[in-house]
C-alpha cells in the first residue's frame, strides 16, 4: 500500500506545481509540436484498461463520421491524462472538474469541452467503512486514514466539502490522512485494518457490497445529488487551429453520452464488451458487467456553472486568481449540439 500524508492544503500546492510545470512545457512549444504529429482528422488519446470512453463508443456507434481516433496507450489518472492534453501528447482527456481548475489556475490553455462522468442514484463514490467501525459522522474521521484513489482529484475534494460542510476546522481536516490505494486493493486494505475508511465505487463497490461486512459513511451522490464531476478538455489552440475535428469529436462523443443515458443498461453494457472484445488490447472486461449509469447530468454531457463552482473556492485556496475567473470562462458548449436540451 502506498505512503499516506496528511490532509493537507500542501498537497493541492504540490498538484499546482506539477500543473504549473505541465502549462510551461506547453508554452514552449509542446502543444505545437504534438498536433504536427497526427492527421488533420485524427484525434489522439489515452484509454482505460476495461473501460470503453464515450468517444470511442462514439466512434463504434458512427458518430464521428470522417473523424478518426488514435490510442496511444492507457493512462494512470485523470490529472495525468488532462496534463498530456496540455503538452500536446494527446488531444483530448479527461478528468474531475476540480483537478482541471487547478490546472487551468496554473496557466494551462485548456477548455472543457464536455461532462463524462459523475454521481446519480445508481453511480456514486461511496466513503465506506467496517459494519462495525465507530465512523459515523464527520467529526470521526478527524486523524483517521482514508484510502483514494488519486491525490487532487474528485475523492479528496469531495471528502473536503463534507467535512467543511460540517464545520470541521482546518486543522481538524488537514489531520485527516489521505491513502493512495489503487481501487483493486483498496477493500482488503479497508478490511485488514490498514484503512479506516475507503472511497468505493463500481465494480470495486458492488463485489464489497455482496461480500458484506461493510457500509457506507455518506457518498458523493448523498452529499451533492447528481451532478457531473469530470469534463474532457481540448487545448484552445487545437480548438481554434481544428475547428471542424473539435466540433466532429465533442458532437459526436455528446451523442454517444446521449445513447447511453437513453438506451437501456443492458444493451449499453453489451455493446461496451463488444467494444472491448474487438480492439484487442488484452484487458479484463468485468467491469462492465457492473456499469449502472452514466452518472452525467447535463443532456448529452452539456455542462453547467454548478459543476465547477462546487469546487472552485477550495482551488482557490492555493490559485487565489481563480476566483476573478468567471466560471463561464473555464468551459463551453458551444461544441455540444444538447446544449439547448433541458431533459
Amino acid at each position: 500500500m502506498s505512503s499516506h500524508r496528511p490532509f493537507s492544503r500542501r498537497a493541492a500546492l504540490r498538484y499546482a506545481a506539477g500543473a504549473a510545470s505541465a502549462a510551461a512545457a506547453a508554452a514552449v512549444g509542446g502543444c505545437a509540436a504534438g498536433a504536427e504529429t497526427a492527421g488533420a482528422n485524427t484525434v489522439r488519446y489515452q484509454g482505460w484498461a476495461g473501460k470503453v470512453l464515450y468517444f470511442e463508443l462514439a466512434e463504434d456507434l458512427g458518430f464521428l463520421g470522417d473523424t478518426r481516433l488514435q490510442w496511444i496507450g492507457n493512462t494512470t489518472s485523470g490529472p495525468q491524462d488532462i496534463q498530456s492534453v496540455v503538452t500536446g501528447d494527446i488531444d483530448i482527456g479527461g478528468a474531475f472538474n476540480g483537478a482541471i481548475l487547478r490546472l487551468v489556475a496554473a496557466g494551462a490553455p485548456v477548455t472543457s469541452v464536455i461532462g463524462y462522468y459523475g454521481a446519480d442514484a445508481r453511480t456514486e463514490a461511496g466513503y465506506f467503512v467496517p459494519t462495525g467501525s465507530p465512523v459515523r459522522g464527520p467529526r470521526d474521521f478527524i486523524g483517521k486514514k482514508v484510502g483514494v484513489n488519486t491525490l487532487g482529484a474528485h475523492h479528496e475534494d469531495v471528502l473536503a466539502v463534507y467535512l467543511e460542510r460540517a464545520g470541521l476546522t482546518a486543522e481538524e481536516i488537514d489531520s485527516v490522512q489521505l491513502v493512495v490505494v489503487p481501487p483493486v486493493s483498496a477493500e482488503q486494505a479497508l478490511r485488514s485494518g490498514q484503512l479506516v475508511v475507503a472511497v468505493l465505487t463500481d465494480i470495486h463497490r458492488e463485489k464489497a457490497l455482496a461480500r458484506g461486512g461493510i457500509r457506507a459513511v455518506f457518498s458523493d451522490y448523498d452529499l451533492l445529488g447528481s451532478f457531473s464531476a469530470g469534463c474532457y478538455v481540448m487545448r484552445d489552440d487545437y480548438v481554434r487551429t481544428r475547428p471542424d475535428t473539435a466540433r466532429a469529436v465533442v458532437a459526436g462523443t455528446a451523442r454517444a453520452v446521449r445513447w447511453a443515458q437513453t438506451r437501456p443498461r443492458d444493451e449499453v453494457v453489451a455493446r461496451f464488451a463488444r467494444i472491448i472484445a474487438r480492439r484487442d488490447r488484452n484487458e479484463d472486461a468485468t467491469a462492465i458487467r457492473y456499469w449502472r449509469s452514466t452518472g452525467v447530468a447535463g443532456p448529452g454531457g452539456v455542462i453547467a456553472d454548478r459543476e465547477f463552482d462546487l469546487w472552485k473556492e477550495r482551488a482557490a485556496e492555493t490559485r487565489p486568481a481563480l476566483r476573478d475567473i468567471p466560471t463561464t470562462r473555464l468551459y463551453t458548449n458551444e461544441l455540444n449540439p444538447y446544449r439547448s436540451t433541458r431533459t
